[in-house]
């Protein structure tokens, strides 16, 4: 299969990203250059700018219309009830439709790509597996050494949508092709809170994020096991801000999201080259969460309604 990478370029300061649109619109390298040097700060699998290896484990997926697991093999909305695609190695649904499947450029410039999944458009068959049709659109920008990720999501049809957004960037831990201070990196979020699971699925319960899940504070990444749902998030003017110390090298990984992301999933890959950093607008099982009439985050667009956010990433020098 001939796969099409798209390569971006900042001509002010020789940042890269590459981006393959056939694979969900994945955003699978990003390249800041800092002090001269050109870092790569996302983690990929070994041919996956070929199209191999799964959708999720590479890059950047995007994780529409809904973000993490769905339990049970029905969703009901409305007067509404849909099958839900079970992946066999999960046993439930989860991460959605588009980051597996082949999305439309729609403008590309060269700093800049926009993609677009319209599900009546693009995949016909999604209308029976949603309550709604749904669109997407997502450009990437290299900005002043950083790349910026606005996402939409539309509403083109004449009933209500739900919908869950979230983004699954795998991030190299050390920021280096050195693998030494690996264990010595720092994990930082400003979380507050973290919800109770139960076979990978919400509770409803949330608990304070102490101890091995003080992120708040930082945790060595020799120190984390993690793939927890975190909640309740200390915005600063409209702005989560999280990001990886490399104390080795003098260098930082900084992501920024809209506050408009309440819920962050921080996951250790089992190969333990990068740590997984997900803002989500929703926590997974929403649906079900809000049936108890537990604030769970979903969010709903009337006919020709729209929600827009964004996420930045960038390098730093560690003072």
């Amino acid at each position: 299969m001939s796969v099409v990478v798209i390569k971006l370029v900042d001509p002010a300061t020789g940042a890269t990203a590459r981006v393959i649109p056939s694979v969900g619109f994945n955003c699978f390298s990003f390249q800041p250059v800092l002090d001269g040097d050109s870092v790569e700060l996302l983690w990929s699998e070994a041919g996956f700018e070929s199209g191999q290896g799964r959708p999720t484990r590479s890059g950047i997926p995007i994780l529409f219309p809904f973000p993490g697991r769905l339990s049970g093999s029905t969703l009901r909305y409305g007067d509404r009830e849909v099958p839900l695609v079970i992946d066999p190695k999960q046993g439930c649904a989860i991460h959605g439709f588009v980051h597996s499947r082949p999305w439309r450029v729609i403008e590309s410039r060269p700093a800049s790509v926009t993609g677009e999944f319209h599900a009546a458009t693009d995949d016909v068959e999604l209308l029976k597996l949603w309550p709604a049709d749904f669109r997407i659109r997502v450009c990437y920008e290299l900005n002043a050494g950083g790349l910026d990720s606005t996402l939409t999501v539309d509403n083109p049809g004449n009933s209500p949508m739900p919908f869950g957004l979230g983004t699954h960037g795998y991030f190299r831990v050390p920021l280096s092709d050195n693998p030494a201070g690996r264990d010595e990196c720092r994990v930082i979020a400003p979380v507050r809170k973290f919800w109770e699971l139960q076979k990978m699925f919400p509770t409803g319960k949330t608990l304070a994020a102490e101890g091995t899940k003080n992120l708040a504070a930082g945790i060595p990444y020799g120190q984390t096991q993690l793939d927890d749902v975190f909640t309740d998030l200390q915005s600063q003017h409209g702005k989560i801000v999280c990001h990886v110390d490399d104390p080795t090298n003098r260098r930082r990984m900084v992501l920024e999201f809209d506050d408009s992301f309440r819920d962050c999933v921080v996951f250790d890959p089992p190969h333990r080259e990068a740590i997984c950093l997900e803002p989500y607008t929703c926590a997974p099982d929403a649906y079900k969460l809000q049936d108890r009439g537990i604030d769970a985050g979903l969010r709903v667009l009337g006919p020709g309604e729209r929600f827009q956010a964004k996420v930045s990433m960038r390098l730093e020098s560690l003072a």
